[in-house]
This record gives structure tokens, sequence and C-alpha cells, in this order.
């Protein structure tokens, strides 16, 4: 999750309630290495995003290994939380569901006062599959700008197996609070224990849309950020390095062609269809190759079409060819365009009908 231009000791402040949930060190000593690539559902904050604003380093779990934390299921947990300040105008999460088949539904993005707050949006689809790799996504807060206050906005989220079982501890339903203020404006914040009662905005000459200052608004705005060490040029806009491509640098550029309906997804990198392995997804599974047109999708196991049975697809035959005509021709012959081409003196769709004499 990362806090697009807010303040470090308000982002700090944030953090620290957070810390009953796992962070990255507990499951460094877990895992080894951080988190592993092919584990369960895990949805997080990564320690560079939370370094860059808060000055901590640390990583943030709301899902881990295929349970939400307990400290998101805390009826206290949404009384606990500061309103997120103005700065905010976007928050930034990770995820990636591992070895396991997972769906999402992000069935509640509400703003309770659109006076004051738009309604929230995400970079991705609301339904669809949770990738298998670890991907970014971002929750975009968009303040109304035409008032000053404090709203409160829902997000709801499912998460279920491909069985349609739920994830534990979904669905979730968080309510939040974000702060809107028009430049020059009074904000109260009275009814938030965690922060100062009133907070003034100044009226300094602003940032153009997508850029970020101090010190000259130098710094261009890019979300979800640009991934595989893309640089972010201009709002929006990522430059990628070597070897890497797409609107946030996400995809890969493989110098050579991926087979067997392998995709590229990082440098010189394929992933693989069931039943290909190799740099390129150019060896098959199935050292027996499938027959009767199979699809090899494991160790020696082929997907057969109709009419054709096992490992290899190699048991039954095919069916004779039907006619091309839906109904036979009584008096004539069937066409490849599925027409009766009929016999002199007779004629109709059939060829059913007799031609009268002149």
């Amino acid at each position: 999750m990362r806090w697009a231009g807010a303040a470090p000791a308000s982002v700090a402040l944030f953090l620290l309630l957070l810390l009953g949930g796992p962070t990255c060190e507990a499951r460094h000593r877990r895992t080894g290495n951080g988190h592993k690539p092919d584990g369960d559902m895990t949805l997080w904050i990564d320690r560079q995003q939370i370094k860059m604003f808060s000055g901590v380093e640390m990583e943030i779990y709301a899902i881990d290994e295929g349970r939400v934390v307990p400290y998101l299921l805390d009826p206290e947990f949404e009384s606990k939380l500061p309103i997120i300040p103005n700065e905010v105008s976007y928050v930034n999460f990770t995820w990636k569901s591992g070895v396991k088949k997972y769906y999402y539904d992000f069935f509640l993005l509400k703003s309770f006062d659109e006076s004051i707050l738009k309604t929230p949006s995400i970079t991705i689809k609301k339904q669809g599959r949770v990738p298998k790799r670890q991907k970014e996504f971002s929750v975009l807060l968009p303040c109304s700008g035409n008032n000053s206050g404090v709203a409160q906005f829902g997000i709801g989220l499912m998460i279920e197996t491909r069985k349609n079982k739920p994830l534990n501890g979904t669905p979730l339903r968080l309510s939040l609070r974000k702060e809107c203020a028009v430049r020059g404006e009074c904000v109260s914040r009275a009814h938030d224990h965690h922060l100062s009662t009133h907070t003034y905005k100044p009226n300094p000459g602003p940032c153009p849309d997508g850029y970020l200052g101090p010190p000259h608004c130098k710094k261009a705005l890019c979300y979800p950020n640009c991934m595989n060490g893309g640089n972010c040029t201009a709002p929006g806009v990522c430059s990628c390095p070597p070897g890497f491509q797409g609107p946030y640098c996400e995809g890969g550029i493989c110098a050579e062609k991926c087979l067997n309906g392998g995709k590229c997804v990082q440098k010189d990198t394929c992933e693989c269809p069931k039943g290909f392995f190799g740099l390129r997804c150019e060896f098959s599974k199935c050292v027996i190759p499938c027959l009767n047109g199979g699809k090899c999708k494991g160790n020696n196991i082929c997907r057969c079409p109709t009419g054709f049975k096992g490992d290899h697809c190699e048991i039954g035959r095919r069916s004779p060819q039907r006619s091309a005509c839906t109904k036979p021709c009584r008096n004539g012959t069937c066409q490849p365009d599925n027409t009766c081409l009929c016999e002199p003196g007779w004629f109709g769709k059939l060829c059913n009908k007799n031609k009268p004499w002149a």
C-alpha cells in the first residue's frame, strides 16, 4: 500500500496502528526469503513503499498464506484507524494467488458523501482471478474538489476458491474515513482522537496535476507504480528498462517467441501452459505424443477431443462426417454451402416440389 504525497508523520501513525499484523521480519524468519513465490494466497504492502513515506522498513500483510490476518477481523479495528489525510490520493496493494486458484469480487466501492469524496475506484476489473504471480493494483480515492471535510467510504472484497468456497475471513467489509480539503480552508477532525482537532490548509502555489513536491514539483506520479525497475518520467507514463514493456513495465520482452501457447511475463521468461516446460515452453511433458487431436495437460496425460479417451487419446474413433445439409435433399444433391442442387423438373429448398410442364 502506498500513500501518494502523504505526510510521513501521518503515514507512520497509520502504520503503527497496523503493527499487530505480520511483518516482513517475522515472515522472513518463517520462509527464509520474505515470501514464497508459490505459497498460498497473499495480499500485502511491500517494504519499499512503506519506507518511502514512513521511514520504516517492513512489510504488512492483510492476507497471509490463505487467511485474513486477525487484526483485520477485530471489531474495533476500524475505530483505531486515523482519518486518511488529504495528501493521500491512492493506495497500492500487491497480491498473488500462489499455487491455488482464487477469484475475487470487489462487491462494494462506495462513498457515503460524494459532495466531498467521489466514489472510490480500482485499477483492475472489479471481478476476476487473482494473479498467480505477484502483481500490484491501486485503490483510487479522488476528492470532489468542491467541499472540504471528512467523508466515510466503504470497501468490500470477496475471495473464493475455484469451488466457490470463501477464503477464511472473507468477505471483508471495511468502513474508512478520508479527509478532503479545498485549498485555504479549515478541516475539522474533532471526532478523530488520533489527530489534532483542526488542520489548516495554507494556500501555496500548488503543483500541477500529476506532480508532487517539494521542493519544485518535479516528482511525477504513476499509479500503479512502475514495475521491474521502470521510472515514472511523466504523470502516468513509465519508462521501462531493456527487456520490459507495458503501461507499467509489467510485461517482459522475449528475444525468442514463447511456443505452445506460452506467455512472455518477464525478460526472456515464458509462462508455460499445462503440459509444457522449458525456457520457451518448447518441451512437452507428454513423452508419448497425444493422438487424434489431443492436447498435453500434464505428465503423459492428454486432454482428448469428443469421442476419444485414454492417457494419449488412443482409444476411440472419429464419428462419420455428417451431411452438410440439415435435412436430406429429396430429389437433388447436397452442396457444401448447405443448399440442395435439384434434379431437372424439381425445385424448393429440399427439391421436393415438381415443376409443372409448360
